[in-house]
């Protein structure tokens, strides 16, 4: 395999909201809400925010790291000119996807949450929040996605703490759009709502079974730790809180109760799976006292798990080489862009060398770096882009004037 044939389709990066969002979100919320819809303030100091119900919320720091020099992640991205216009421009977006060759990317929410759960600050009643949330998803569909199309994988906000039936008649709604994706929080009992070990989640879970739709899992929690952790540790164990979660998930009612729903794991990386995968099915067969409560059928737990679960990586090469055991069709690749971890704008020559490293044949690279992620969300790749113009040669060739140099905020 060549760098320049690469497809590569990212199942995790995140968008900045620009500050035109707000006039979209006023156009399309009841008249009643538009004086409360969220929007950009500036302080005295320069600095910028988003305001929503009097609270002023950070969008940049750690989350618009791209294209500026290591030394400074988090530090001085504090308004929108001193961050690369790539991360809230989606013009600018595509020209920096095509300088590093990614064909198709999903994005994430950034200060809205995960799941747009910032949207219910200080208990704001239902129906302002339910406005909200369905003029940001709109947005991201009609706006953002829509600005060009076959480059973006749509992905909704799944309302959670507006509770199960709200965010099943917007999973139907989504996928009217031609959005089946819902980006989904993995703690929702942190919010005050039901954890996974009951049936109250059955209404979304039977919405993602009928329409086809993803309950999507982004992580950036870790285990319990120390009141001092600093943030390196936390970075570190990311990993680790995917797995624990991923056993929440197990070993619940709802991958039993709703068989054809599938679960799309980012930022959580694949190395820890095979042992997860062994362990989890150690448990299963010495604990048959426990199969009334928590019977597989005639299937091994490992056995639900593959097939149904997308689980992804930046940079991963213990994950890669067991991809036999983890399973190559359960197995996406990521850019994270514009967060930390991104591998941008160097990610062909970064996940290629590690294709090669793990012995990957070339079938095997196409799986992971784009068609198990076109399959899992139903994207057709090449409807807009025909795909001899989606290679990682073919898009580079359309962005030789960007400069990806990285540079000091101060020379922002």
């Amino acid at each position: 395999m060549d760098v320049n044939d690469l497809i590569l389709v990212s199942v995790d990066d995140h968008v900045v909201e620009p500050p035109s969002m707000a006039e979209y979100m006023r156009d399309h919320v009841p008249a009643k809400y538009r004086d409360r819809v969220p929007h950009v303030v500036t302080r005295d100091d320069g600095t910028q925010a988003w305001l929503i119900e009097g609270d002023e919320v950070s969008t940049f720091g750690l989350n618009a790291s791209a294209g500026r020099v290591p030394q400074e992640w988090g530090l001085g991205a504090n308004s929108y000119d001193k961050v690369r216009a790539g991360c809230h421009d989606v013009h600018e977006r595509i020209r920096d996807m095509n300088a590093n060759g990614v064909l198709a990317s999903m994005n994430f929410s950034s200060w809205p949450g995960i799941s747009g759960q910032y949207f219910a600050t200080h208990d704001a009643e239902p129906d302002y929040v339910s406005a909200i949330t369905r003029a940001y998803n709109d947005w991201h569909i009609d706006e953002w996605c829509a600005a060009y199309p076959g480059r973006f994988i749509p992905l909704g906000l799944s309302g959670f703490m507006l509770g199960a039936d709200w965010m099943a008649d917007e999973i139907r709604r989504l996928a009217d759009k031609g959005c089946f994706a819902v980006s989904q929080h993995s703690d929702t009992w942190r919010w005050g709502m039901p954890d996974l070990q009951g049936d109250e989640w059955d209404p979304a879970w039977q919405a993602c079974q009928e329409t086809g739709s993803v309950m999507v899992y982004h992580f950036g929690g870790a285990p319990s730790l120390g009141p001092r952790a600093n943030i390196d540790i936390i970075a570190h164990v990311m990993p680790a809180g995917t797995a624990v979660f991923s056993a929440e998930l197990i070993w619940s009612p709802y991958m039993r109760k709703f068989p054809d729903v599938k679960i799309g794991l980012a930022e959580a990386g694949i190395g820890w799976i095979p042992n997860w995968m062994e362990r989890l099915d150690h448990v299963y067969t010495t604990n048959p006292w426990r199969w009334a409560e928590n019977s597989f059928g005639d299937q091994l737990p490992s056995e639900v798990w593959k097939g149904r679960v997308l689980a992804c990586f930046i940079e991963d090469n213990a994950g890669l080489r067991l991809r036999d055991v983890i399973g190559v069709e359960n197995i996406a690749w990521e850019c994270d862009y514009p967060h930390p971890d991104t591998t941008w704008p160097h990610s062909p020559e970064n996940v290629l060398a590690q294709f090669d490293a793990a012995g990957c044949s070339d079938d095997e690279i196409h799986a992971i770096s784009w068609q198990n992620a076109c399959r899992f969300y139903r994207f057709d790749p090449f409807e807009h882009i025909a795909r001899d113009q989606a290679t990682v040669g073919a898009l580079r060739a359309l962005a030789t004037d960007v400069d990806t140099t990285a540079v000091s905020y101060a020379d922002a």
